[in-house]
Parts: structure tokens; sequence; C-alpha cells
């Protein structure tokens, strides 16, 4: 999909430069890609800030509609359509940062600059988001005519599309969401606001803000007398009540209010050129250890669960690298044949860079499933030199790929081989690409099993591969057991997020962690109901729902590395100008999903409903709609012979319409692509069926004859035939055509048979 799609705009840049806009250019006319770059134009043309496309099947609509040029007709469609960029004419950035969530909204506005002012075509609006994202909402305004995002429930999307074709839209790649925009006018100046959430980024005691704005020289506007106005707001709210020190920003903002934990900037200019690098920014908290606070917030209005909401977080501080005594790993791993190549590679090499991390002392494992399980010792092995050596090489000789995805005996080996764990924090690290039938079955054992454990049972640190595992189980896995859960939806980043899940792991500072008032308050729920582990690669943020009064006096209790007990005060904080429900509305919807999916419970289904419709965050059980607003034509009024339309003054009707957006849920895993082992990948293409391969094997087979036939030698030496040779040549060709077409059938079903 997202090759495709660069390869579009590519196409669409070439059509571009039909485009004359006189001699008052202020920008050169998009560059066509050279031949030795045409490798990378899959990444060189993927939108890297906010852009909107125009969609053009028909080339020959292509020209500047306020000054034609008049050229030669084009012949011809192009299949799939070119993609032309719109040249953008102001943009605004305004970010919320909260804890470690910033609210993005990005304004602004384009014109379809390439299209005839007397045709129409398609527009593709296109927003990259930052790490852990969500769409929240996409507005557009023409002339007449608006649409606006909305989030229905999945049933009353099923029902819509039954009356209207969904439009194109949806996740382009995992962090690039796509949305159309019908028949805009050519010549037309869209305004768009959109509106994401994305996660801040925290090392070593630092939050980085990184948010995709780098704009492609084209958008410029080729005449120079269009003014281009770009602002930035920024807002920081750290929750912590004290210093907050900037360490880095990519654009000169200025400071305009500073308080404790509170930060407020902006930007603003008359550019020449849009910006042409991301967005960033980088914080710290001063803190040197472990310090924490709690919100409390009154329920908003019109919320669908009137109780109160608490949240409380923990900062692990720059100087807290308080580790375990010993750490006793295993990694359990999944070699099913889906997983040859780079993907098991990525995973070998991950693994041995943790392995390398690991210190004397510390203890590991290592097995691997798909049918049959494999084990790299009977017994967990001391690190040491020679046996992280030994490790690598059977890993190196034991990833070889095999049919199956046999979950369970694995991780109930990898369980019984921690269960003596003493003065250590077990960790088990479960990587798979499938989905099972079994898998509620797994939860429900792993929960016993973990219930009979000590007081410090094993965390099951979960990794999801691709579209086809069910991340919904391996999250609700890592929840049952207070552990993390990380995932990669393509197979461009692997190595790269399990050293960032290793890594997080690997470095716990507080475990056990509890509230000691929350048990007397009535109706309080905590999402995740187990309070992961306090690790010094990322703050802990959880939130709640609660009815009575909240006490005064709040501590968070836990275990140290070493065992022994801490207690952190939490300074109890209003949250009045801090949206919570916003802030965590992913991260509680994942939560809440992994356990309707766990407990087939259909009330929680309904309540995950709600709150997906109310914070605008879609879910598993919500579907995007589009909601076309028309303002009608002002009617011509009869008034004795003379016609006038009606008064300005008058309320003119506006037409709503309902356009269904395709579905862009990742699901509960394909357990029929785990059976097959279809590789892991995002928007990957499915396998051809019967029809496909049959048109497949026909276009082969006329191209191959076209190839034969029609070259220039053929075409001179058939216009020096007399009348009977063209008969005769005829017949043979026809014949030859006969056969052809018998050897193309016969392919086909040969071809359709196998696959059966």
């Amino acid at each position: 999909m997202a090759e495709d799609f660069a390869r579009a705009v590519d196409d669409g840049l070439k059509l571009a430069k039909r485009i004359y806009f006189g001699h008052d250019r202020a920008v050169a006319a998009p560059r066509l890609t050279a031949p030795m770059e045409r490798s990378s134009t899959s990444q060189a043309h993927l939108p890297s800030a906010p852009m909107v496309y125009a969609v053009i099947p028909d080339p020959g609509i292509v020209d500047n509609p306020d000054l034609p040029s008049y050229q030669p007709h084009v012949h011809g469609r192009c299949d799939p359509p070119a993609l032309i960029p719109l040249q953008m004419n102001a943009i605004e950035l305004h970010v919320d940062c909260y804890l470690d969530t910033a609210l993005v909204t990005v304004t602004g506005s384009w014109r379809v600059h390439c299209v005839m002012g007397s045709k129409r075509c398609d527009c593709r609006i296109a927003i990259p988001i930052g790490d852990q994202g969500s769409i929240l909402g996409v507005e557009v305004e023409i002339p007449r005519k608006s649409y606006t995002t909305q989030l229905i429930t999945a049933q009353d999307g099923n029902e819509l599309e039954k009356t209207a074709q969904p439009q194109s839209g949806g996740f382009l790649k995992p962090n690039i969401f796509t949305l159309t925009v019908p028949q805009v006018d050519g010549g037309t100046n869209l305004s768009i606001k959109m509106s994401w959430s994305q996660k801040l980024a925290y090392n070593d005691g630092q939050f980085f803000l990184d948010i995709p704005f780098n704009f492609p020289e084209y958008v410029t506007p080729a005449v120079k007398k269009i003014a281009k106005r770009e602002k930035i707001h920024l807002s920081v709210n750290a929750g912590t009540g004290t210093e907050i020190l900037c360490k880095g920003c990519s654009h000169p903002l200025k400071e305009k209010m500073r308080n404790a934990g509170k930060l407020s900037f902006s930007y603003e200019a008359d550019v020449l050129k849009w910006s042409n690098t991301d967005f960033s920014f980088s914080y710290t908290v001063a803190s040197s250890n472990i310090v924490g606070g709690l919100f409390l917030q009154p329920a908003p209005v019109h919320d669908v669960d009137q109780r109160d909401v608490f949240s409380f977080f923990l900062f692990p501080g720059k100087q807290q690298r308080t580790k375990a005594v010993k750490q006793e790993v295993v990694f359990v791993v999944d070699i099913s044949k889906s997983m040859a190549g780079k993907p098991l590679e990525d995973v070998k090499n991950a693994i041995s860079t943790a392995l390398s991390k690991l210190n004397p002392g510390d203890s590991f494992n290592i097995i691997t499933f798909n049918d049959d399980t494999s084990l790299f010792s009977t017994s967990m092995e001391l690190v040491t030199s020679d046996s992280v050596e030994r490790g690598i090489e059977w890993m190196n000789k034991s990833f070889v790929v095999a049919d199956g995805t046999n979950m369970l005996p694995a991780l109930e080996k990898a369980v019984e081989m921690l269960s003596n764990t003493r003065g250590s924090v077990p960790m088990i690290f479960f990587l798979t690409d499938g989905s099972v039938e079994d898998e509620r079955h797994i939860c429900g054992v792993m929960k016993k099993r973990l219930a009979n454990a000590g007081s410090v049972w094993p965390r099951i640190h979960t990794f999801g591969l691709g579209v086809f595992c069910n991340h919904y189980f391996l999250q609700m896995l890592a929840n049952l057991s207070r552990g993390q859960h990380e995932s990669v939806y393509n197979t461009d980043h692997i190595e790269e997020r399990l050293d960032k899940l290793f890594t997080k792991a690997l470095s716990t500072v507080l475990l056990n962690i509890t509230i000691e008032p929350l048990q007397t308050l009535d109706e309080v729920e905590v999402y995740p109901s187990n309070i992961p582990d306090l690790t010094s690669s990322s703050p802990l943020m959880v939130y709640g729902r609660y009815r009575g009064k909240f006490p005064e006096n709040v501590k968070a209790n836990g275990l140290l590395g070493d065992l022994s007990s801490l207690s952190v005060d939490l300074t109890l904080q209003s949250a009045k100008d801090m949206p919570l429900d916003k802030v965590f509305a992913k991260n509680v919807i994942d939560l809440l999903t992994a356990e309707a999916w766990f407990s087939e419970d259909n009330q929680l289904i309904d309540k995950i409903t709600k709150l997906s419709i109310q914070t605008g965050v879609p879910s598993e059980y919500t579907r995007m709609i589009q909601l076309e607003n028309t303002e009608e034509a002002p009617k011509p009024i009869n008034t004795g012979g003379k016609k006038k339309t009606e008064s300005n003054d008058e309320k003119q009707k506006v037409v709503s319409r309902k356009i269904p957006l395709q579905n862009f849920g990742i699901g509960f895993g394909d357990t029929t692509a785990t059976r097959e082992n279809v590789p892991p990948g995002f928007g990957e293409q499915r396998a051809p069926d019967a029809a496909e391969k049959f048109v497949k094997a026909a276009s082969s087979c006329c191209v191959s004859l076209c190839n034969k036939c029609c070259c220039m030698c053929c075409v001179q030496c058939c216009t020096k035939l007399n009348d009977q040779c063209v008969i005769v040549f005829t017949q043979l060709f026809t014949a030859i055509a006969c056969i052809a077409c018998f050897e193309c059938c016969t392919h086909v079903c040969c071809a359709c048979g196998g696959d059966d």
C-alpha cells in the first residue's frame, strides 16, 4: 500500500510539470526522480508532514485553473490514479503536552492548483502521526460544503455500508492516516483541521516531543504574491509542580508563560518556504529520586461514566538505578514458518543484544516453539561469556522454521522454570506473529499459575509482530502478570522495538506497586487493574474511577530492585485544566478491549463503544464515517414575472449525508493466516483468488502476443501485403490465438486446482 502510494505521488509530480504558472514563479517545478534514486522512491514520497493530494485518474484535467496553458490533450487514464501534492497557503500547529501525552492539532489551507476550473477531482489527506498515536478527527471546509469525521457503533456502520459504498481511507502505514474528500472543483481552497494524540518519548529523565512537520519544497505556492504564514503554539503541563528545564527545540519559539510545572511558547512568522524539519522539543523535570503525584477531577458533565476521575504518576528520577540482585530471564520465541527471513533474524539479533547486557550472576534460558517446543538448556543458565556465546550459537542453529504455532506448552515450561525464583524478579519475554484458537484458555491457565506463585510472580512481557497476531490477547497476558506489551505492525522496526521492550523491562526500579487508600473508596476501578512495575526508562501513568471522598494522605508502596520496601508520598492536585479523559483515552480503551475480548462481556463492549464515541478515539467496536454537509443553492423566487433569489438573511437549507470509511481496526488475530504461515506485515497484499489469476494469466498472454506482433518491423511488413496474404495470415493468427487461449485456460485451471 505504501509503495503504491509513493509511486502514485511520483507519477503526480511528473504530471505537475504540465502546469504553467507564468513568469512569476517563486519555486522551481517539482524535480523528477533520477534513475539511481528510484529505489528509494517508496520512502522519499511518503508524507513527512500533513499533506493533501489531488487524485488524478484522467491526466487531461491537469492544468492551472487561473492560467490555462492550452497544452495538447493527454489520451489514456492513470491506473492507479496519480497523486499531485497540493500547494499549501497557511499552516498552524497547536500542541498541548499533559504528563506523557501530546494532543496535537494542525490547521491549514491548501489549494487545488493543478486541476482545470471546470473539472473536479477527489482530494486525499495524509496525516503522519507520532509514536503510539491515535487519530482524533478531521474537519474540512470548502465552499458550500463541509466534512467532519465521526465515530458510530460498528453495528450502525455495517448498516450504513448496505446503502453507501465505503470511501477509501484508513491507515496507509501504522503511523500514516489517510482520508478522501470527494469531488472538489479545480481552484478551490480547502481549510482543514486535523487532530491526533501521541506519546512523548522518555530517556534518562528527559521527555522528547517529535511531530512530523517537514514539508517538501513543492508544496510551497509557486506564485510569489501569495503570503505564507507559519504558526506554532506549544504548552507543557508536566503535572509535577516543580521546575521544568528546556533542553532543546527545533524552531525559534518565544516563551509566553512559565509557572511551576507549566510552560507556554509560541512562534509566528511570514516565511519564504515552509518548515523543512520536524518539530521537536525536549525538557526535563528536575528530580533525582522517585517522585509522584495524584490528580483528582470530577466526572465531565456528559461523561458516560459519572464516577469521579483520579490519575497518579511516578517518575523514576535521574539517579534511580537500583536493579534486582539477580535477574532470571526466559525468552520464548515463535519459530513458525511465517517468521522466516527478516523477522526471525531481527528477533535473534535483539535477543543477542539483550543477552550481552545481562550482568554476571543473572541467569537466562531460550525456548522456541512451533508444533514442538525446544529448549536451549534444561535449567536456567548463569550469565557468563561462555554461556552467552553458546546461547547465540544455539539460536543460529535452532532458529529453523517449521509448521505450527503451539504456544501453551512453551509458556508453561517457562513459568515452571521460574517457579522457584528467590531474591529476584523473574521475567518471560513472549514473542509471536500468530494467533491460535485457545488464547482465552492460555490466559486462564497463566492466571491460575501466577495466582499460585509467590509475592513476586513472573512478569510476562509480550511482543506482537504484524497484524495477524491477536494483540489484545498479548495485552491481556501482560496485564495479568504486571508485564509490558509492545507491538510492531510491519517488519521495518522489529529489532528497534524489541530492544525498546527489553531495555524497559530489564530496568525495573519499583515493583509490586500499590496505592494505600484505594481499598477505602467505593466502586474503584484502576486501568490497568494490575499496576505495572516502574522502570528507569519510562514513567508510570495510571488512570482510575471512584466514588466517595479521596483521602488527603496518599502513598504509593512498592519493592525496590533488592526487594526492600519503599513508600512514596503522592501530592494531591486538582486537574481543572487537564483533560484526563482524553489524555488516557487510548490506553483505557485498549485495556478495556483486552478485558472484553477475554471475558466476552457485552456490557463491557457497550462501555467501550460509548467511551470511544465520547472521546473520539477509534476502537474495535466503532466505525469512523464522514459527515458531509452541503448548503443548497438559493432557489429563485417568481414575483410577477421577475425572478430573484432568496435573501442571504434567510436560513439556507443544509443537506447531510453520511459516508462510511473502510474499517481500520486491527481485529483480534487471524488464525487462518497463522495456519497458512502468511508472513507478518501491515497492508501486505493477500493471495490472489481464481479470478485474479485468470486476469493475470490472460494479461500475460496478451502482452506476450503484442510484444511479438506489434514491433515496428512487423507493422511495416504488414503494410506491404496484398489482400490474399492478409486473409491467410489472419486465419493463421486466429488459430494461434485459439491455441494460446487454450493454454492460458489450462494454466489457470491447474493453478486454481493446486490451491484447493
